[in-house]
């Protein structure tokens, strides 16, 4: 029998957290045929718009098959879901007998508005944080990560990210090598950890000029990238060169070289089964205890102590 999955969506909700999802599960199913049945709900069924305009045929709740799956999509419009009761309650009732139920992007507010959320680690857009931990402050909010797994309750960060969520969701039924071939298809990352930052340093670090310099040393790290080499291949003086960089970026080039070097180690850390010395060495700090004190600075924990967490989720 094909699993359930079933995407809820709401008026003005956002078009490819739906779409998404609903493509990566399809996309899956021609490598495993008969794996997943597609299903969209809403509240009252019929075609439901989302901000774009767009919109998808649904079907209601009450007319709305058993799932093995529930997914609920974010968007400008999820206010009114998560303060709506018969929605409230369609979610509760359909957790207790799913085997999973997730949001993507925002949809985490109808999440944590059921109850669903309380006690739980969970991640939504990060531009939602602030005013997601003001109105529910008993779940644990992981406001920097890509996705996250809380036993059956899984969440994921903004848009693009739901395509994560359901190549982890996959590769959890199906295994890594369908996810593999799936994200193939979808011609994406196979696949983001959930670990892996919403942020890239890389657009926190935008600076006009030097922005070829920054995609160049990211792709070089094993190397020193000391000032004295980011000027020469800059063509400037070093002081010249550290100057302007600061100006332009808000950060020294020493920083900006750490952020890069956290950031390629924190998705090797949780993707790949390799120690943590060799780690160290990949992205470029030579050893692990330099490395542990950049992980202490930018994240607050040591290298290991994340490690162990990505492992427990």
């Amino acid at each position: 029998m094909p699993r359930a999955v079933g995407m809820l969506v709401y008026p003005g909700f956002q078009l490819l957290d739906a779409a998404g999802p609903i493509s990566t599960f399809e996309i899956a199913a021609r490598f495993d045929p008969g794996a997943y049945g597609l299903t969209v709900v809403s509240r009252d069924g019929g075609w439901t718009a989302s901000s774009s305009g767009a919109a998808f045929d649904t079907v209601a709740f009450d007319k709305a098959p058993a799932f093995d799956t529930l997914l609920i999509s974010g968007g400008d419009g999820v206010r009114a879901p998560a303060s709506c009761a018969a929605t409230l309650d369609y979610v509760r009732k359909t957790a207790r007998q799913a085997r999973r139920t997730a949001s993507v992007c925002s949809g985490t507010y109808v999440l944590a508005a059921a109850g669903l959320l309380d006690g739980k680690r969970a991640t939504t857009h990060w531009s939602r944080t602030k005013d997601f931990q003001k109105r529910f402050p008993d779940v644990r909010l992981e406001a920097d990560r890509i996705w996250v797994q809380d036993g059956p309750i899984w969440s994921s960060a903004g848009i693009t990210a739901g395509i994560d969520l359901a190549l982890a969701m996959i590769g959890a039924d199906l295994g890594e090598a369908v996810a593999k071939r799936t994200a193939q298809q979808l011609v994406v990352y196979h696949r983001r950890p959930g670990g892996q930052s919403q942020f890239s340093a890389l657009l926190e670090l935008k600076g006009g000029r030097f922005d070829a310099l920054l995609a160049w040393a990211r792709e070089n790290l094993a190397r020193p990238l000391s000032v004295e080499e980011l000027a020469e291949r800059a063509a400037m003086s070093p002081r010249n060169f550290a100057r302007l960089f600061a100006a332009e970026t808000g950060s020294t080039p020493a920083k900006a070289i750490e952020r890069l070097r956290v950031e390629a180690a924190r998705a090797l850390l949780d993707s790949a089964p390799l120690q943590v010395e060799d780690i160290a060495l990949e992205s470029g700090f030579g050893d692990s205890e330099r490395m542990r004190r950049a992980f202490i600075r930018v994240f607050g924990q040591p290298p290991q102590a994340l490690r162990r967490a990505a492992k427990a989720s």
